[in-house]
């Protein structure tokens, strides 16, 4: 078969040939030492106001190497990181994979979760920051062999009270601190243990959003693929910035920023984490060029007052991950800046994208949904859409997103059965529903758990908040499913206002009645003030779904007292 039959998305990205190119994995050390080699003194990190080289970050991820395989850290061995975005994130992990360990990012967030990921993956180690030590992980940390911690604010330079407050300089743990860790062993000599391809790199754990989470196995030749075609796509090399938009512990920021600096020999922009006035603040201080994140991220930057396009003047390419994109803020934020936001799609199973729109094209918008595609499979990458038999679905049609390539994953961590069930043959069954069109352009409708059912109809949740987005008032929109005697389901949407905007219920249901199918608007509609969201920046739907559960079954009992 032709590749415009199998693979139609090869067909319209070969108008670019460097996005068809063969992907050769590696592995990070060797994207580390190419880097060392021949930019040793390019700037890697900037951390408000501090700046490390390549040279140096190399001398510092060493000494902590030569600290941990003194107290028998070594190959197989597993290092926790639990950091905000810090440079300590590359001494830490680029200390383990030089002496052959695994990383496991964890969320600052994780509290309970902590207990199961330790155990699940057998971390030996852990790299925590001093305050979140203190106030949170102490407990479940007791059983490790070495725990070192770090102060996230040891290396600022600058004015940063709006994101530290009164942090204090010094936090006492009773651990070790990382910096006099570093400033201690500097200069001692590891060699780099042996690592291939096929060496496991990360146990990437997901959400969790049924039952507990699970850890990805996911090797260096996996996360290489896709930090190198990053590279090659974007075409940076030293004297680029990257721009932490997404966390370094979720997957999006991990590879497309963290891993991928390293392949370019650019200098990544840390932020601790995301604040909108104080991200505006150091892009007119670092100049970045590149920043990924989510659609949430990119509504919070255009609502801070005084915000202006100039702002963004470095950037020559914005992309979005984690959550889907609505077109609406695809162009209120083009119109505002006058910058396009690609959009990309990838999971912790596929080492974050294996789907993008590249720079220079734009997503095209399903004229009868009005869904914006997510972006075009790799060239190394293969997406099928399947029905609920495993049969594959032609061009348009709707079913479940799956992924096969060198950058997804085989196994989860001491769990066959969900490999089996999730990745038999590695085929990655994303649980996604969506479907490629005819130049196989991949857009994506919704979660399969999330749909609702409506009086028997379907009624995807994504569908009917982009509609909502239309609204110039609304700032976010989540809709949920809960359930109704008569209808099965009915449709809840939870709002957020834009700044200084009048928006009522009646408002948003006459609206969505005007663009959408009766059956998918809103039965009710509440105003909030702030979206619960994962420190990603992913809105926490389920918690909103318990929410109107809660509230539907309390009006149903109010009822049927006055019966």
């Amino acid at each position: 078969m032709s590749l415009s039959t199998d693979r139609p998305w090869v067909t319209t990205l070969s108008s670019e040939p460097k996005y068809i190119q063969p992907l050769e994995p590696t592995t990070v050390p060797e994207l580390l030492a190419a880097a060392v080699a021949t930019a040793p003194e390019a700037p890697a990190v900037k951390y408000y106001g501090w700046e490390a080289t390549w040279a140096q970050i190399d001398d510092q991820a060493n000494a902590l190497a030569a600290y941990l395989a003194e107290r028998g850290f070594g190959p197989g061995d597993v290092l926790g990181i639990y950091l905000q975005n810090v440079p300590h994130y590359y001494f830490a992990a680029l200390a383990a994979w030089r002496l052959g360990g695994v990383v496991v990012p964890l969320n600052p967030m994780y509290r309970d979760e902590l207990a199961h990921v330790f155990a699940d993956a057998s971390v030996k180690a852990l790299v925590v920051s001093a305050a979140a030590y203190n106030d949170r992980v102490k407990d479940y940390a007791a059983d490790l062999d070495i725990v070192i911690t770090c102060n996230d604010r040891d290396l600022v330079q600058v004015e940063a009270e709006r994101i530290f407050g009164a942090f204090p300089a010094q936090i006492p743990t009773g651990r070790p601190d990382l910096s006099d860790i570093v400033k201690e062993y500097s200069g001692r000599s590891v060699r780099q243990a042996p690592v291939t391809r096929e060496t496991p790199a990360i146990y990437g754990y997901t959400s969790g959003t049924s039952g507990k989470s699970k850890g990805a196995v996911l090797t260096h030749g996996n996360l290489t693929v896709n930090a190198i075609m990053s590279r090659d796509m974007m075409d940076y090399g030293p004297g680029n910035v990257m721009f932490t938009l997404a966390p370094v512990f979720h997957i999006t920021g991990f590879v497309c920023q963290f891993l991928a600096n390293i392949a370019c020999r650019s200098a990544l922009s840390m932020n601790y984490r995301f604040d909108p006035v104080t991200s505006l603040e150091i892009f007119r201080r670092d100049r970045p060029n590149y920043m990924a994140g989510p659609a949430t991220a990119f509504m919070a930057l255009l609502a801070v007052p005084g915000f202006e396009a100039a702002d963004f003047e470095s950037f020559d390419q914005i992309m979005s991950g984690g959550a889907p994109l609505p077109e609406a803020i695809v162009a209120k934020f083009e119109e505002r800046t006058g910058y396009y936001i690609g959009q990309g799609y990838g999971l912790t199973e596929t080492s974050a994208q294996c789907a993008l729109v590249p720079n220079g094209f734009r997503a095209p918008v399903d004229e009868e949904s009005g869904n914006l595609s997510c972006g075009l499979p790799l060239a190394s990458v293969t997406v099928s859409i399947l029905d609920d038999e495993g049969h594959e679905l032609a061009a348009g049609e709707v079913g479940e997103v799956c992924v096969s390539g060198p950058m997804v994953t085989h196994e989860y961590l001491g769990n066959p059965e969900a490999t089996a069930r999730d990745i038999p043959g590695g085929l990655l069954h994303t649980g996604d529903v969506g479907y490629l069109d005819a130049e196989g352009w991949l857009f994506i409708v919704d979660r399969k758990k999330d749909m609702i059912n409506a009086s028997g109809f379907k009624v995807w949740p994504r569908e009917v908040e982009d509609a909502l987005y239309l609204m110039p008032q609304v700032l976010e929109a989540a809709v949920v499913g809960v359930p109704d005697e008569y209808r099965g389901e009915n449709v809840v949407a939870y709002v957020t206002r834009q700044p200084g905007s009048e928006l009522s219920e009646a408002d948003v249901i006459a609206h969505a009645r005007k663009h959408l199918a009766a059956f998918k608007a809103p039965h009710r509609v509440v105003i909030i003030d702030e979206m619960p969201k994962t420190a990603s920046g992913k809105v926490l739907r389920r918690e909103l779904r318990a929410t109107a559960r809660e509230t539907a079954e309390a009006a149903r009992t109010a009822a049927g007292a006055e019966d």
